[in-house]
């Protein structure tokens, strides 16, 4: 005999409490965005790094204050009013560059910056565009060629990883001019893959080492130009300071 009403679907209370728990922390995950945007959105606000929370499954580690406002600085330093600048995976110098730029005492230009970066929780920047070093070249096609000045800080350290993202930076760089100004961010033992991956671009190693918040690994800044706060790194790992600055 045919049932007048549907069956109701009974939970347990421990399968309605897990319920309840992921919908209250999607919740919870949707006001922390909306109040980073609002955050974002306010040109009076402090915004820092430090409002997103590191994920170690996505092998997130901030740089300190000093070693992103540093690394921000030598990108910014002789750019002009159409330089393009792409930040790959390395949202804390992101921010710190957006810091410097709408510092009422800063003076210089500001380029047009683009965040790569897997982590949609940056999304609430207009610059973000996602970015996953698994398909290296899945990218807006209009990047293509326009990059003149770039970090990267692959996630991981692994040939597939810094090769894949290699790949990036060679697809995104501006081959006119000289070429871009570029810095690569990364462990001390990735260094001989790094500098044969990277060789076409001048990149070497230098003597800066960048600064975590919350690592310890020994890591390396690998770029194409001296300046003031790194020199040519030689074979026996002291500075040589060489006069080709780009």
């Amino acid at each position: 005999m045919a049932r007048d009403t549907e069956d109701q679907v009974t939970l347990s209370s421990d399968t309605l409490a897990a319920l309840q728990e992921f919908y209250a922390e999607r919740d919870r995950h949707a006001e922390k965005l909306e109040k980073l945007k609002a955050r974002v959105d306010n040109p009076e606000a402090q915004l820092s790094i430090h409002a997103f929370s590191e994920d170690w499954n996505e092998s997130q580690f901030w740089y300190s204050d000093e070693t992103a406002n540093l690394l921000a600085l030598q990108l910014l330093d002789g750019a002009k009013e159409d330089s393009v600048i792409a930040v790959v995976s390395t949202p804390s110098v992101f921010v710190a560059l957006k810091k410097i730029m709408a510092d009422t005492k800063y003076t210089g230009p500001k380029p047009q910056v683009y965040l790569l970066e897997h982590d949609s929780r940056f999304a609430v920047f207009s610059e973000f565009v996602f970015y996953d070093f698994m398909h290296p070249l899945k990218l807006p096609s209009h990047l293509k060629g326009t990059m003149n000045r770039m970090i990267c800080d692959p996630p991981f350290l692994s040939e597939d990883c810094q090769t894949k993202m290699a790949m990036t930076i060679r697809w995104l760089s501006r081959t006119s001019d000289g070429g871009p100004r570029l810095l690569i961010c990364t462990g001390e033992r990735m260094e001989t893959l790094v500098n044969r991956l990277y060789q076409p671009l001048g990149l070497r190693t230098t003597t800066y080492e960048p600064v975590h918040e919350g690592l310890k690994n020994e890591f390396y800044c690998y770029a194409n130009f001296e300046c003031d706060a790194w020199h040519w790194r030689s074979q026996d790992g002291t500075g040589k300071k060489d006069k080709d600055h780009r």
